[in-house]
């Protein structure tokens, strides 16, 4: 079984934990570290997209803050994290040779319609321009109510965002196992899951209603949400360097959760099923055969008409000049913006609206085709 075989993955997202980061919970250490660095490098030598979601921040900022008493303050946890996250930051950059970009998210960030789209973006531009996105929980600032909970759950959340194809997250096992193999010499490695289902949560000892903040059963939320996304999970050591060689290499490692359905479907069937459009654009011929014969997104200069009362990241159709609906996507722009720049090439939109968060009016990855 060949994981990375003809490198069917193009984009993944690499979850790394704070003991893969901080072992000793003193500081941060390249013990773990130089291995993942190799791979991913090799992952982008070979055209791969990744995306690193990294924990480690408030254990690589413990040893600044000395603090004796546990549970940790909420108040000390976040200046241990607001030191431990540039060392962190720089522990990576001084593994890495090439550009890496920090972005640190809340729950709420992910949830509000505007920022989860400007989140997108950014992170699709980062990754256009060969620059590695460094993704972390804002520990300085999230409270209990805005936080995700744990960096696996995190994981998944952006590897929907990005599009990505595979999520693989970091353990200190093997995998998934039938017990608990620190406490089980019987346990066994479970190679594949297909389907995640109670049965599975209770190997890992506990149910997908459990609240944590690591563990395996973390790990199989994040699984259980990637996968029913369209994304093949992978839990893996990511303290045997064996383990990313063996993925280079296209061989068998970890537990491999395959995806409930195809990653483009999944997100075609959202767009075209789910969600409500709120508007209209009439587009003249030269974009209409952009957009159904060369895979193009949506420029200001193609649309003709608007119609309708919509917000960036709300859902519009797409249209012919006869009014036959063509797609449905998601804008970048207001209904009021659209109105300034409608007809303009992309260059102008600053120079008339006075800033440019996006080129295109629609991107092709957010864009679905109607059937015939």
């Amino acid at each position: 079984m060949g994981f990375m075989a003809g490198l069917k993955w193009r984009r993944l997202v690499l979850k790394v934990g704070s003991a893969l980061i901080a072992p000793e919970a003193k500081g941060c250490s390249t013990r773990y570290l130089l291995a993942i660095a190799g791979f991913i490098s090799e992952c982008r030598q070979q055209g791969v997209e990744v995306v690193l979601v990294s924990s480690g921040s408030v254990a690589a900022g413990r040893a600044a803050i000395p603090f004796a008493h546990h549970p940790l303050p909420i108040n000390v946890k976040q200046a241990m994290a607001a030191v431990g996250q540039t060392r962190m930051m720089q522990s990576w950059r001084n593994l890495l040779d090439f550009d890496c970009a920090q972005i640190l998210l809340t729950h709420d960030d992910l949830q509000h319609r505007n920022r989860y789209l400007n989140i997108h973006n950014t992170l699709r531009t980062l990754l256009d321009h060969g620059v590695l996105p460094i993704v972390n929980e804002n520990d300085t600032v999230a409270t209990a109510e805005l936080k995700v909970g744990d960096n696996d759950n995190l994981a998944a959340l952006v590897a929907t965002v990005v599009d990505a194809d595979a999520l693989i997250i970091c353990s200190d096992v093997d995998g998934l196992y039938t017990a608990n193999p620190r406490a089980d010499s019987n346990a066994l490695l479970i190679p594949e899951v297909h389907q995640i289902t109670p049965e599975i949560y209770a190997m890992a000892g506990g149910s997908h209603h459990a609240i944590g903040t690591g563990g395996m059963t973390t790990k199989l939320q994040a699984a259980s949400k990637a996968t029913s996304q369209g994304i093949d999970t992978l839990i893996i050591n990511g303290q045997k360097a064996d383990s990313f060689a063996a993925l280079l290499a296209g061989k068998a490692c970890g537990t491999l959760f395959h995806k409930q359905q195809e990653r483009l479907s999944a997100k075609k069937h959202w767009l075209l099923h789910s969600l409500k459009t709120r508007g209209e654009l009439q587009l003249d011929s030269g974009a209409v055969q952009a957009l159904l014969h060369k895979g193009a997104s949506l420029l200001p200069k193609g649309i003709s008409s608007i119609s309708g009362d919509f917000d960036k990241g709300d859902a519009i159709w797409l249209c012919d000049q006869a009014g036959k609906q063509l797609a449905k996507g998601i804008s970048q722009y207001s209904v009021a913006e659209l109105g300034k720049i409608r007809g303009v090439h992309s260059q102008q939109i600053e120079s008339i609206l006075g800033y440019c968060p996006s080129e295109v009016v629609v991107h092709r990855d957010d864009l679905a085709l109607v059937e015939g």
